[in-house]
């Protein structure tokens, strides 16, 4: 994480989109530890980055079974409001410009353009 914040930076990026791209990035982590890779010490999580002066990409992948996105409930939805998952997913489609899964649900690709 400390490496994509300095690209960042390096780059001169505003503060509003650092932090929706941290966000992102942290909660597309946080779900692959959690739950693409069930905590499995033995599995690892892949991260690809590409980060210039009017865009950034991110390839999380982990070595789980995957999930469907679209299966995710609505956290903002009022049967939803308790349930602790699906507000990683909410984050990253709200934060980033482009989110996109592979077909397995293992790895996610998202892009951030520059908005300032």
């Amino acid at each position: 994480m400390k490496q994509l914040l300095s690209k960042l930076e390096e780059h001169s990026w505003g503060m509003s989109d650092v932090f929706g791209i941290h966000l992102a990035a942290e909660e597309a982590i946080v779900n692959a530890i959690k739950h693409g890779n069930a905590y499995n010490p033995e599995k690892n999580v892949q991260i690809e980055m590409n980060v210039g002066a009017d865009r950034v990409s991110l390839r999380i992948t982990d070595e789980g079974p995957g999930f469907n996105p679209v299966e995710v409930p609505d956290p903002t939805e009022e049967e939803n409001l308790e349930n602790e998952s699906g507000r990683g997913v909410m984050l990253i489609k709200a934060y980033m410009t482009d989110v996109r899964y592979n077909d397995r649900g293992n790895s996610v690709f998202m892009e951030k353009v520059r908005t300032q």
